[in-house]
């Protein structure tokens, strides 16, 4: 494999933008975040969905009027170094990074919880993640192949779901989950891991033919179409699991389950399995671009910012970030993973929406209060995580600043 530092190839059009940002949201979040936001609020996990979904559509328009000013790789990286400074861009870079990689390890480990067989589930989780890896090495344009037909899989199944919801009607003696305040916010901070990929599509900033045009469109088409979807899911598990949802370990599975469709269970496991698997996929894709443009930077090693002169992949940084996932899925656990997850999303987004509030008015798609509201959402969210997962990520935040304070110093001697 031949690497050159020359820019990527810009293969994508608006159908491939969209699909890569359906295949990153509607993952392993929308078949595992409902049970955990409804053990923390119950039926409010609908006013949490919408919270978290007011914040994404904030983070979304954010992200998307920043991509079109500055249509290259790196994403929020990139836009916080122009607009704020380098160190603001390299915070939102490393949160990316850490919270993303944690993510795809929870992806991998969903993957494995549908399809392994007990006691194989880090060796499919490890399995899953070579394979796409191999994918993404192939080229974007197979990266999008491929995730175009994961979502159609995907959202065969969720439109099964629902609709064998909607035929089982009222739970009866299920009952109806309790409606908890306290938890409302606690519950979109969770919820908001399941929409937390929209702005993949503008990692990708290289790849996509006309930019300024196609990425604000794919981000907040993408993002319509997943709350209607998630929206319909969650209503179709609180109508038939009750206060069951809550404790369900395999929600939509225990739907169909509840609505007398055994012989669907297994098919709502591929369908798992498929979501989890476009959503890893994405999200190496993504993670590899954003340390490709960190490396350009010196802010991760410049080794990374190999680029194959064959598939225009940021090879280097694409096998790497792979390596660390597989270190990951050996010591990690799922829920733990979704909660560092969020906090590094969220904080990353919070300097999207600071970012995008400098922006002059020629480069301004929509009003200030949207960035203002997305930044206030992002930060209210952050303090609803799980206490264990702040203070983890507070201390990889440190090691990661710390470690570029080293850096500057060693190059600042060497002049």
């Amino acid at each position: 494999m031949t690497a050159s530092a020359s820019a990527l190839a810009r293969r994508l059009g608006p159908t491939d933008a969209v699909v890569i940002g359906l295949g990153s949201m509607i993952g392993a979040g929308v078949f595992a975040a409902f049970a955990p936001a409804a053990a923390v609020a119950g039926s409010g996990l609908l006013l949490g969905l919408a919270i978290a979904a007011v914040v994404a559509f904030c983070n979304a328009t954010s992200s998307a009027q920043l991509a079109a000013q500055y249509p290259v790789s790196g994403g929020t990286y990139v836009y916080a170094g122009e607009r704020l400074g380098a160190w603001p861009g390299f915070l939102a870079g490393w949160s990316f990074v850490i919270g993303k990689t944690a993510s795809c390890a929870a992806m991998a480990l969903t993957v494995a919880g549908y399809v392994a067989p007990p006691g194989w589930g880090k060796p499919v989780a490890i399995l899953a993640v070579l394979v796409l890896t191999a994918v993404d090495l192939a080229g974007i344009t197979r990266t999008a192949a491929l995730a175009r037909v994961l979502v159609a899989a995907v959202l065969v199944v969720l439109v099964v779901v629902v609709a064998t919801g909607l035929a089982a009607g009222h739970p009866g003696a299920a009952g109806v989950a309790p409606w908890r305040w306290a938890g409302v916010l606690p519950s979109a901070g969770l919820l908001f891991f399941a929409f937390a990929g929209y702005a993949r599509i503008a990692t990708l900033g290289e790849e996509v033919r006309e930019p300024a045009r196609t990425i604000p469109r794919a981000i907040v088409l993408a993002l319509g179409i997943v709350l209607v979807v998630y929206a319909a899911v969650a209503a179709a598990c609180l109508a038939v699991l009750g206060p069951r949802l809550g404790a369900s370990a395999a929600p939509l599975a225990d739907v169909v389950l509840a609505a007398g469709f055994a012989a669907l269970v297994p098919v709502v496991a591929i369908g798992a399995a498929a979501g989890s698997l476009g959503s890893l996929l994405a999200l190496l894709a993504g993670v590899g671009r954003t340390s490709l443009a960190m490396a350009r930077n010196g802010d991760l090693p410049r080794p990374l910012a190999a680029v194959s002169a064959r598939t225009a992949v940021p090879w280097r940084a694409t096998v790497v970030l792979a390596a660390v996932v597989c270190g990951l899925v050996l010591v990690s656990d799922l829920r733990g993973a979704i909660g560092f997850s969020s906090f590094g999303v969220l904080l990353y987004y919070l300097l999207a929406n600071a970012s995008a509030l400098t922006q002059d008015r020629s480069h301004r798609r929509y009003p200030r209060a949207v960035a203002v509201l997305g930044a206030v959402g992002c930060a209210v969210l952050v303090v609803t995580l799980p206490t264990v997962s702040v203070l983890v990520g507070i201390v990889v935040l440190v090691v990661g600043v710390a470690g570029r304070m080293v850096r500057l110093r060693l190059d600042a001697r060497r002049r």
